[in-house]
């Protein structure tokens, strides 16, 4: 019996040597609160990496690497659906690089979240416009407008869409706005010239083209558009000086080189118009307007094929040339191809192309 005893004293002693596991009973109050610490480390860092996206975007866009920081922008979104600046950058960057569809998702997005935010309706109305929707657009920048009565560009912008309906009347009034509250925006002073030179009234568009020029000298575009003008206003010498100044400005600037060639071309200085339509060429391949120039400038010297020739590749870079079918109908003619001379004639005409209409008219209709 004494050995009995002994053996079962062991084995209680043994057995108090193992360990159990414990299960931790919580409070109600208790679970709730570690859940919410729990949450609250997870929204922490989806917080972070965020900002950690938005920063890399922010970097990217900074140094116009539109695409990539696009992709940093939507990953930063995705670690924060809230996040407002991520997808105003977002859309902005996809403004910048054409994707004006991509962009109008965004800024609705946006706009859902901070539907009194100014800046969202001037970029989704940028969208809209580079879309085509100007009715749409229209409504954005008003918008805009609306909530930041300060913000030159949505005037700006505005004034460019009025522009693009041909409401040149409406363009000026809203570049003028502009300016008001920025007088140094010279694109605003350049398309305001526009608009005048639009409606025929060439000394107010030279009076704004030059002040644009006077705030930066450095600007072909403006340059080329007073030589333009000037050309308008029978004011060869002008016109040249500032073809001249355009190209010092810009050696490549093919509108330039174009125009100042038209501006030859009206004096009678063929070879020279000549020189500088196929420089026009030279920067830019497959240019359609001075392949049409040339087509027209080898008429003049009586060379019609040349004039065909030049006239077909014009057509062919460009199917809504009106100038470029009128000047081939003329080489067909003198190639006594009157059937295809009033085809293009007529072509011109549907095209808008006065002249053509007038060449079908005197020669072509029944």
């Amino acid at each position: 019996m004494i050995k009995s005893t002994k053996l079962c004293l062991l084995l209680f002693i043994g057995l108090s040597n193992f360990t159990f596991s414990q299960v931790e009973e919580l409070t109600p109050e208790e679970q709730a609160y570690r859940d919410s610490i729990t949450a609250l480390n997870i929204e922490n860092a989806a917080i972070a990496n965020s900002q950690e996206a938005y920063n890399n975007g922010i970097k990217l866009f900074s140094e116009k690497k539109f695409e990539a920081s696009i992709e940093q922008f939507k990953k930063s979104v995705g670690f924060d659906p809230n996040f407002t600046a991520a997808y105003y950058n977002k859309g902005v960057a996809e403004n910048e690089i054409g994707k004006y569809a991509d962009a109008s998702k965004t800024l609705d997005k946006l706009i859902e979240l901070k539907p009194s935010y100014s800046k969202a309706y001037f970029q989704r109305g940028r969208a809209l416009q580079g879309l085509n929707d100007y009715l749409k657009a229209e409504k954005d920048y008003e918008k805009s407008i609306s909530l930041d009565a300060t913000n030159p560009k949505a005037y700006y912008n505005y004034g460019t869409l009025r522009f693009l309906q041909q409401d040149y009347d409406g363009a000026i009034s809203y570049f003028t706005k502009t300016l008001q509250l920025n007088p140094d925006f010279v694109n605003a002073l350049n398309d305001r010239g526009s608009s005048h030179r639009m409606k025929g009234d060439y000394a107010k568009a030279i009076a704004d083209y030059e002040e644009a020029a006077r705030k930066n000298p450095n600007l072909a575009f403006v340059l080329n558009n007073i030589g333009t003008t000037k050309n308008k206003m029978n004011d060869y010498k002008g016109a040249m000086e500032a073809f001249n100044r355009a190209i010092s400005v810009d050696a490549n600037f093919h509108l330039a080189y174009n125009n100042r060639g038209v501006a030859q071309l009206d004096k009678g200085r063929i070879d020279d118009a000549i020189s500088d339509f196929t420089k026009a060429l030279s920067i830019k391949p497959n240019y359609s307007a001075a392949e049409s120039n040339l087509s027209g400038a080898h008429f003049k010297k009586k060379d019609y094929a040349k004039a065909k020739e030049f006239a077909d590749k014009a057509i062919e870079h460009d199917k809504e040339n009106g100038a470029a079918y009128t000047n081939r109908g003329m080489a067909k003619e003198m190639l006594r191809d009157l059937n295809g001379a009033c085809e293009d004639w007529h072509k011109a005409k549907e095209l808008g192309s006065e002249t053509g209409k007038n060449y079908y008219a005197g020669n072509c209709a029944n």
